[in-house]
């Protein structure tokens, strides 16, 4: 099964980069919205998928693929802890206040809302 999670990770960290240099590239401003925009929607599909996987409405295979592999490289802690670094060293203290803050708990809220729903 471990090489399922290594397909899975190499399309879901392959997207987060294609993703992410668009975004960034379109957007303006200091505020990382590449990173938060693939950090919320790779929570709410994790969220979806590891519901499906608990009530047994996906086969294990889809949930290491997808779940554990897809959404573990897609999703990123160490991209959006490195920005955040950036963000206080470069004295931009609101805007790293709002992307940790909206980031943590928009995701999480997210993953929930899908979970139960």
């Amino acid at each position: 099964m471990i090489w399922i999670i290594g397909v899975g990770g190499s399309f879901g960290a392959l997207l987060r980069y294609l993703i992410g240099a668009f975004i960034n590239k379109k957007s303006k401003g200091t505020f990382p919205l590449g990173t938060w925009i693939i950090n919320l929607t790779g929570s709410l599909l994790l969220g979806l998928l590891a519901k499906l996987h608990i009530t047994n409405q996906i086969q294990d295979w889809v949930w290491f693929m997808f779940g554990i592999g897809f959404c573990g490289a897609f999703t990123t802690f160490s991209t959006f802890s490195n920005e955040t670094v950036k963000l206080l060293l470069e004295k931009q203290f609101k805007i790293a206040f709002i992307y940790v803050i909206s980031s943590v708990f928009i995701s999480v809220a997210a993953a929930a809302i899908v979970f139960f729903i």
